[in-house]
């Protein structure tokens, strides 16, 4: 990628999405938001805690992930962002995960949420106090999801 992630404007208005949508259910800010758009958008991208989000498909693809996040599943950007979100999970829990994104569909998110995920090589990661909420534009339409949390352990 010859463009710094967080510059594209793709990324700088999904990046708005994200934090717009995350302090209108949540009601506070996912990281302190001051400076341009894009500012806010490298600021996002280089948060100490694992960002990510997936669209409205079917099977949701990632759409977006920081820096932290690209890190913990051991990814780059073109290889994240093109895996079904579901492949994060073990195939064992992918339904307690599906659940897990009903619910929070339903309710607009989720809080304390704690899983196993996996990494593309192979490890084992434990999530504990992950937030999963909804995105959505301003005109109230849904487009997709998205987690973040700062607690994991390997297993």
């Amino acid at each position: 990628m010859t463009q710094e992630i967080w510059k594209q404007q793709q990324i700088i208005n999904w990046s708005q999405l994200l934090l717009n949508s995350y302090e209108k259910f949540l009601r506070h800010q996912l990281i302190e938001r001051k400076g341009s758009r894009e500012e806010q958008a490298q600021a996002l991208f280089f948060a100490p805690v694992v960002v990510v989000s997936h669209g409205t498909e079917a099977d949701p693809i990632f759409n977006y992930a920081n820096q932290t996040a690209l890190k913990l599943w051991e990814m780059n950007w073109e290889e994240f962002t093109q895996m079904p979100s579901r492949q994060s999970a073990e195939i064992s829990i992918q339904e307690e995960r599906k659940q897990l994104l009903e619910q929070a569909g339903q309710q607009n998110f989720i809080d304390n949420y704690r899983g196993v995920r996996i990494g593309s090589t192979g490890k084992r990661f434990l999530i504990e106090k992950a937030i999963v909420w909804n995105l959505v534009n301003i005109e109230s339409k849904y487009c997709g999801q998205a987690a973040t949390f700062s607690q994991w352990s390997f297993l």
